[in-house]
């Protein structure tokens, strides 16, 4: 049997913009729904005619009711709701271009040693200070690092191929992790310890905008950047020859498309710690939407990711007493779901 080509897996145009069009007001209602949700209990009704009064202009600077909601509202759920969406798309955007860069359907944002270096960073910076800010650029800086040294590797044996890269990506996961566990160890166990052990989970709940808006920018560049190449990873799924005989420029766009996504990965470490298996899951259930079409997959990957980190935020924070790591929540809903598509996912890749 032969591979599953993109022309006969692929839905109808048409109904791939339908989806597009469909999903963008559901996300947009999601993140409304989402300002209501947590303990500070927010009824509909009252969330809507907040909404209004914002748009409205109207100001809330008033003592009573709705000084209490400007303060829930605006200063602690939509910087979460923003962070969990740019998150959620980011992470599916950089999965669903490495599954096609690297043809293999279990990749992940992680598989050249991204998230480790970040986590492995932000650990460091936690053990010498406790400054927001140095966490949060120690962490873009480490998985940066992390990714550049995967390169090198590949670089050192003179090696262009997908295979050496994937290596690379090994060790320097497995050099990353091997500091982590050392710095771990040195770290305070009272003080020191906790935090790095949370911060590997996960978390939303640290999120300001003074988070969100200077790293959402480069996100959004990143992801968008990757939304564009969607034909060039089209080509590029098809191997190196068939790419260059389509007149694309394989090293350079290669290139680039890895550290777009490294970028885009590194900052979602930065703004709010590991969240694994988005990027894994949600490119396969957009693909089973939508087909292998890149053109399409990377823009519904966005989308239902957004949609689905938001989900399951809304669900750490209303349906237990205690708040469940974000990380943690992904990984408990994203494993049944992947089971789920597994048989599909087989399908489509496997010859």
């Amino acid at each position: 049997m032969s591979r599953i080509t993109i022309e006969d897996a692929q839905p109808p145009a048409s109904t791939v913009m339908w989806l597009i069009v469909g999903l963008l007001p559901c996300l947009l209602l999601l993140s409304v729904i989402s300002l209501g949700i947590g303990r500070y209990t927010i009824g509909i009704g009252e969330l809507g005619r907040f909404v209004l009064m914002a748009i409205s202009g109207t100001t809330f600077l008033e003592a009573g009711r709705y000084q209490e909601l400007h303060n829930v509202i605006v200063q602690v759920r939509l910087p979460r709701v923003l962070a969990a969406m740019l998150i959620g798309a980011a992470l599916s955007v950089s999965g669903a271009a490495f599954q096609a860069l690297f043809k293999n359907p279990l990749v992940s944002p992680g598989l050249l040693g991204v998230l480790a270096g970040a986590s492995c960073g932000a650990a460091l910076a936690m053990l010498i200070g406790d400054s927001w800010i140095a966490i949060q650029a120690s962490a873009f800086f480490g998985g940066c690092g992390a990714v550049l040294i995967a390169i090198g590797i590949a670089r050192i044996y003179r090696a262009e191929s997908l295979l050496m890269l994937v290596l690379g990506g090994i060790i320097s996961t497995g050099l990353c992790t091997s500091i982590l566990s050392l710095i771990k160890m040195l770290a305070d166990p009272y003080n020191q310890l906790p935090a790095i052990v949370f911060w590997l989970m996960g978390r939303l709940s640290a999120v300001d905008m003074a988070t969100v808006i200077p790293l959402a920018f480069p996100m959004l560049i990143g992801s968008g950047f990757l939304m564009v190449t969607g034909k060039y990873l089209n080509a590029l799924s098809m191997g190196d020859d068939e790419a260059t005989t389509l007149g694309v420029n394989v090293p350079l766009m290669r290139c680039a498309i890895i550290l777009s996504a490294t970028l885009v990965s590194a900052l979602t470490v930065s703004m709010a710690g590991m969240i694994a298996w988005v990027g894994l899951v949600i490119p396969h259930v957009a693909r089973l939407l939508v087909g292998p079409d890149n053109r399409q997959l990377l823009p519904v990957s966005a989308l239902l990711g957004g949609a689905f980190l938001l989900v399951v935020d809304d669900v750490t924070r209303a349906a237990f007493s205690v708040e469940v790591p974000i990380g943690v929540a992904t990984e408990l809903i994203g494993i049944p779901i992947f089971i789920a598509v597994l048989r599909q996912l087989r399908q489509g890749w496997l010859s």
